[in-house]
């Protein structure tokens, strides 16, 4: 089985997952982690990887997984795509992905390279499910329920404000699709309640649902990385009407988002240069092995 050599991109929620990803996988070898504040002292549980601020300083890496905010995995990626390198990301403001698929798309093109993007489990492996269930049944309705639980990307554009020291957005599901949000805020010091919700409430991340906020002591005592959805498809297939599907599942958020990520960067290896989101590659090009071993035993 071919070895790749995989670097990680930032050591977040997501980058601490992926390592031990990696670590149990059966055909990557990790190159080292990519920090900021890599000339520093690391963390005990980085011993014996190797941390840069560079790529470069990795020795040969052929893909990367963007395990950083999602506001700026636009500028990263391009800028690992122009070097000829793979990259995954886990980019998930919804609205926003086919903008960041077209500002992607000539770079790995020029560069014969492979991009893979929005690649958690929603948008990502959620995405997958839902077409497929709009295969199964072309005409109806589908519902995404997330939670109750943790979501990383709200959690860190909450963070990035400025007065918040810490934040935990729990979403909430009030069922068809339509969900709350609370967000558990630790302010800074001087700080005001009021300030803070009125610009969480402009960001694009919560502008579209109910949102409330609520300020704690310690962040930590409330943390909790769980979350879930419920994913509800009833629909027509054919000329029958009253088919329905569900598909439920409860997880480890960033566990299961670097997982699919390390499944998404074996991917780019079997694609043409590009840019792709998960529903467009084939399922069977997420999963270490050869294709007619995998097939005897999936079909």
């Amino acid at each position: 089985m071919t070895r790749r050599r995989i670097a990680v991109v930032g050591y977040g929620n997501i980058g601490q997952y992926a390592i031990a990803a990696v670590k149990a996988s059966p055909d990557f070898d990790l190159a080292g982690v990519i920090r900021r504040d890599a000339g520093s002292e690391q963390p005990p549980e980085l011993a014996g990887i190797p941390v840069a601020r560079e790529v470069s300083q990795l020795g040969e890496v052929e893909v990367v997984l963007l395990c950083t905010p999602t506001r700026a995995v636009t500028e990263q990626a391009s800028a690992y795509l122009a070097q000829g390198i793979n990259t995954v990301d886990s980019f998930d403001i919804h609205t926003s992905i086919l903008d960041h698929r077209r500002k992607l798309a000539p770079i790995a093109l020029a560069h014969d390279a492979v991009a893979i993007i929005s690649a958690g489990w929603d948008p990502g492996s959620d995405s997958v499910i839902r077409t497929l269930l709009e295969a199964c049944a072309p005409k109806g309705l589908t519902y995404t329920n997330f939670g109750p639980g943790m979501s990383m990307g709200h959690s860190v554009a909450a963070k990035a404000l400025d007065g918040v020291a810490d934040a935990l957005s729990v979403t909430i599901p009030l069922g068809t699709g339509i969900h709350r949000r609370v967000v558990y805020v630790e302010l800074d010091k001087g700080a005001e309640l009021a300030d803070v919700t009125a610009r969480l409430k402009a960001d694009p991340y919560f502008s579209h649902d109910e949102t409330h906020v609520v300020a704690v002591e310690d962040l930590a005592a409330i943390m909790d990385k769980g979350h879930g959805v419920d994913l509800v498809r009833k629909g027509v297939s054919g000329l029958t009407d009253n088919q329905l599907f569900e598909f439920t599942m409860s997880i480890n958020n960033p566990a299961l988002t670097s997982q699919v990520m390390l499944s998404c960067a074996r991917a780019t290896f079997r694609q043409a240069p590009g840019v792709y989101t998960m529903p467009e590659i084939p399922v069977i090009d997420l999963l270490a092995g050869e294709r007619e071993t995998l097939l005897a035993r999936l079909v």
